[in-house]
């Protein structure tokens, strides 16, 4: 459950400072990627098998990986010209995120979650053209620009809610909360809305 208990303006920073980091960390996946390979190759790595609460997992350090993204933390923290908002703690190696794989894997999901997001808010004007539509959407929200905008303020405030570990406000435990939203998306009022745009889910276009 939610755990951050952020006023107004600190939400708004934690969720920019939270995007900020992510398109860094998009624009540099290769050299992620890159690393992860390295360290999992490394034959001085061995792994451990450990419960860590979700199944066994293969946890195994992954020093190259921890250098690289602690450098684009700190290019994100000096580009954002303010404290930054929440913990800087990167887990890997650990529990939460047990190896180099899964590490790549969880950040992965970003434009999985972001894509269909992002699509169903810019295509909210072209799907209202439809007058039968334009007309459920008026009826239940009031028109388009207020969907879009309880769409939004639904994702930056539960999207991240701190529904994650170190109380959700540590560099992976953002990507955590943002999972969460995603899993309870066809519980919210706008449900509906996406799927009129078509939405497939999360995982991708199945048709």
């Amino acid at each position: 459950g939610a755990k951050l208990t952020h006023d107004h303006t600190t939400q708004y920073h934690f969720v920019s400072q939270s995007l900020q980091l992510w398109t860094a960390v998009q624009r540099n996946i290769h050299r992620l990627w890159a690393a992860a390979d390295s360290d999992m190759l490394a034959p001085e790595r061995f792994y451990q098998l450990w419960n860590t609460g979700q199944g066994l997992n293969r946890v195994q350090t992954c020093p190259t990986v921890r250098r690289t993204m602690t450098n684009l933390l700190d290019d994100v923290q000096a580009a954002a010209g303010r404290p930054w908002v929440g913990l800087s703690v990167v887990h890997l190696g650990d529990r939460d995120v047990p190896n180099a794989l899964v590490f790549i894997d969880k950040y992965m999901q970003i434009p999985r979650i972001l894509g269909p997001l992002v699509g169903f808010v810019d295509g909210i004007d072209g799907m209202c053209r439809d007058q039968k539509i334009k007309m459920y959407v008026t009826e239940q929200f009031g028109g388009p620009a207020e969907l879009r905008r309880s769409v939004l303020c639904d994702y930056f405030k539960h999207g991240f809610d701190g529904s994650g570990d170190d109380g959700g406000s540590c560099i992976d435990g953002r990507v955590t909360s943002n999972w969460n939203w995603t899993s309870k998306i066809a519980s919210k009022k706008y449900y509906q809305a996406f799927m009129l745009a078509g939405f497939q889910g999360f995982d991708g276009d199945f048709q």
